[in-house]
């Protein structure tokens, strides 16, 4: 009899996105660091698109990566568009999909695969249901996206990001559905204010004042950074900033802002990109101006910062927006949508910059909703599906 313990295997497929890659990541790291306390080593085997930013993430992490066939259906109001030439020609690569699926499944027969989502989950899902497979879906945003809604009925569990999805599911299906919230990246938790003022050379910043930090997300937002420019002489006398402005950006916003007062400039930091920095610039600041994707939010609330989100308008479903309204109704962050103007952004912010303790109460609020535990919840949920009582 061999020595070697039994090694776990977690299949992982979902993609096409950071929103859905992301969170898988964080997710079996997790895994990967719970069983290694016990023992146990962890194969990992990741089925995603070819050309999906899964493929660049398994690459610069390590991890088993292999392709799947799979095709976007390209939604519409109208029914007759939905049959267009290349939606056909797409999903007649959905069944040469769950064929490369069921193989891998068959070949790596894993103890649990875990679907975040994306066209890619679809055939991996049905091909795990196919084997009698353990899935669990796991959901990161409010609403409940296409290719988890086809799979929740076939899950073993069901993982959602808030408890409002839970009503989204078919009853039969609740049953079988658990809160865990959307996996943080640990690093995130454990930023340091004062490594940001180091990193950043934050040294002419005010410390009598509170700290903004603006975000568009990687690439910056050319909204986000108009309203912001406009705002900066009346920003500049309340608060620090730090804005993160998109490598394109960087340029124009030096321009926009070089005839900025000397003393107004010396609490203004703008970056095309912040990087390894980003868990201590959001451990300084006070306040966030920023879209509100799923992997924001869940950022945001596992901190408990107080937030003015100016969701994305062309969010596949208007995910963004329903985001922004949630954390709005909950008292945990200012909504502005549609064509938001400075004036509209002023008056967010004004009272949160000037009232200490409402940014208070906004930030018990978000904490309050907020999961930072949310993969180790999710490491519980795929272990318990991975038990033989529970396929």
């Amino acid at each position: 009899m061999s020595s070697h313990p039994r090694e776990f295997r977690l299949l992982v497929t979902g993609g096409g996105t950071g929103g859905h890659t992301y969170p898988a990541l964080t997710t079996l790291r997790a895994l990967q660091a719970r069983l290694a306390q016990e023992g146990t080593p962890v194969g990992v085997l990741w089925a995603g698109t070819e050309n999906g930013l899964e493929a660049q993430v398994t690459a610069t992490e390590g991890i088993r990566f292999v392709p799947v066939a799979t095709g976007k259906l390209r939604r519409s109001s109208n029914p007759l568009a939905m049959l267009s030439a290349t939606n056909m020609k797409d999903m007649a690569r959905v069944p040469i999909g769950v064929a490369q699926a069921r193989s891998i499944v068959a070949e790596f027969k894993p103890d649990v695969v875990l679907s975040t989502g994306g066209y890619v989950a679809v055939p991996v899902g049905l091909a795990a249901s196919m084997l009698r497979r353990p899935l669990v879906v796991h959901e990161q945003t409010v609403g409940l996206g296409l290719a988890n809604r086809l799979l929740a009925k076939r899950a073993t569990r069901v993982a959602v990001s808030s408890p409002s999805t839970l009503e989204l599911l078919p009853e039969r299906v609740r049953e079988r559905a658990v809160v865990t919230g959307n996996p943080v990246r640990a690093e995130v938790m454990t930023g340091e204010p004062l490594k940001a003022v180091d990193a950043l050379g934050l040294d002419s910043f005010d410390p009598d004042l509170p700290v903004l930090y603006v975000t568009g997300g990687a690439q910056g937002s050319v909204q986000i950074n108009t309203l912001v420019t406009e705002a900066l002489p009346w920003l500049l006398q309340r608060t620090n900033v730090i804005h993160q402005c998109g490598p394109n950006n960087l340029q124009d916003m030096f321009e926009s802002t070089a005839s900025l007062p000397a003393e107004l400039a010396a609490r203004y930091r703008v970056m095309g990109f912040v990087g390894p920095e980003l868990p201590d610039v959001l451990a300084l600041a006070d306040i966030v101006v920023s879209r509100s994707g799923a992997g924001t939010i869940a950022e945001l609330t596992a901190l408990g910062k107080p937030a003015v989100l100016i969701p994305l308008p062309s969010a596949a479903g208007n995910e963004q927006a329903h985001n922004a309204r949630r954390l709005q109704d909950l008292g945990a962050a200012i909504s502005l949508e549609g064509d938001v103007t400075y004036p509209d952004l002023r008056g967010a912010l004004a009272g949160l910059l000037e009232n200490a303790g409402r940014r208070e109460r906004m930030s018990r609020a978000s904490r309050e909703n907020g999961h930072p535990d949310a993969a180790e919840r999710l490491v519980d949920v795929l272990l318990e599906a991975a038990r033989p009582s529970a396929a």
